[in-house]
């Protein structure tokens, strides 16, 4: 008999989505609380960059983990991730490339 297909969309028995577990609890990242949460695109490329950069547990380079991460986040968010704060997130990728020097 074939399987049930899960939507994804389903909390698991903890209550949080699967993406926000490795949000939350990143093995390769340490991120600040609220990180991309915030409204300033400067301010979280630095934070990524900061986390990346004092990792020793990443599996690649500190720009391609940091980038990564935040590419993650924006594609896991969808649908529940407003405009302007989509808008942010975006321009924090133009920073954090920046910041790496690949802008």
């Amino acid at each position: 008999m074939a399987e049930k297909k899960r939507s994804g969309k389903r909390p698991d028995k903890d209550g949080e989505r699967w993406s926000q577990g490795v949000t939350e609890g990143s093995d390769a990242l340490d991120l600040e609380d609220g990180v991309f949460t915030w409204d300033d695109p400067a301010r979280i490329a630095r934070s990524l960059k900061r986390s990346a950069e004092s990792s020793d547990r990443r599996k690649s380079s500190p720009y391609r983990s940091a980038m990564s991460m935040l590419t993650f986040y924006v594609n896991r968010a969808g649908k529940e991730l407003d405009a302007e704060q989509r808008e942010v997130l975006e321009r924090a990728k133009d920073e954090l490339r920046k910041e790496f020097g690949r802008a």
